[in-house]
């Protein structure tokens, strides 16, 4: 099924709901990881439920947000009552009951060349969206969060903002651009770290947090922004001129705003609906 057969539709949208009879959701209310405060310039805002780990926290999801559920997620979002607009994935990591075919169920191959994530994202931008967040993306394989970190540098190459959510921190990209924090009550010992994605950064600065960076040039083989922190009352600010930052924060910390230096083209590609054309013929034949 391609992007198309998702298309936005008028008025609210369908949803996927948790009947009531079914279980209670058995993760206790936390501040951490919610949504609540969140404000955006986008067009809408998407919010993504993963097959990771959602480390006791309970999500938040602010109104009139266009959530998917990729694959195995849809069981989280059933445990945690959550009702979804579209469901996308291949389905392997699924415990629970496979969605009905059609209407708002994508089913795709497993042989495909993009992780279920990347294709919700790409649902979630055909609809509009540039600000994506997303739960469920951390902790369990490590390969899916290397995978996971990675599609949040390819959406600020794309102008758009992605946070992964889990484990009470934060996981954003930011590219050609500035992360702008408000002054906050963040406890000491909280880190901040900032990894260069690209190859090389350049122009990096973090004035207002406790260790300074003033026009810092940062790499992908050597780590020279890890283990900062907010000061008590202070706003601070992380600065890239050229290049893609990986940036993590304490979830109670408040989002950032985002500011970019220029604007950007493309987009997320199509819906990869195919069997990957590079598979080996042994392979394409499983």
């Amino acid at each position: 099924m391609c992007a198309s057969c998702v298309a936005p539709t008028s008025g609210p949208p369908e949803r996927y709901a948790r009947s009531h009879d079914s279980h209670p959701p058995p993760y206790p209310t936390q501040r951490l990881a919610t949504l609540s405060d969140m404000t955006t310039h986008d067009s809408r805002t998407c919010v993504i439920f993963a097959a990771g780990e959602y480390y006791r926290e309970t999500p938040f999801v602010p109104d009139g947000a266009f959530v998917i559920a990729a694959d195995g997620g849809l069981d989280h979002t059933r445990d945690l009552g959550i009702g979804i607009d579209v469901v996308v994935g291949d389905f392997d990591s699924l415990k629970g009951a496979r969605p009905a075919d059609g209407g708002r169920t994508v089913a795709l191959p497993a042989q495909k060349d993009d992780p279920d994530l990347l294709s919700a994202l790409k649902i979630g931008w055909a609809h509009g969206a540039r600000e994506f967040h997303v739960f469920g993306a951390l902790g369990g394989r490590i390969d899916h969060t290397i995978s996971n970190i990675q599609l949040m540098a390819l959406l600020a190459e794309r102008g758009a903002s992605g946070y992964l959510h889990g484990d009470g921190t934060i996981i954003t990209a930011i590219c050609d651009g500035t992360l702008s924090f408000p002054a906050n009550d963040v406890k000491p010992g909280r880190m901040v770290s900032v990894f260069s994605h690209s190859d090389v950064s350049t122009g990096v600065s973090e004035p207002g947090l406790k260790y300074e960076l003033e026009h810092a040039t940062m790499s992908n083989v050597r780590v020279n922004g890890v283990s900062n922190e907010f000061l008590d009352g202070a706003p601070a600010r992380i600065e890239v001129e050229h290049g893609t930052l990986i940036v993590t924060f304490p979830a109670e910390a408040p989002l950032p705003q985002v500011t970019r230096l220029h604007d950007f083209e493309g987009d997320l590609g199509a819906l990869d609906t195919e069997v990957s054309s590079v598979l080996s013929e042994r392979c394409r034949r499983r």
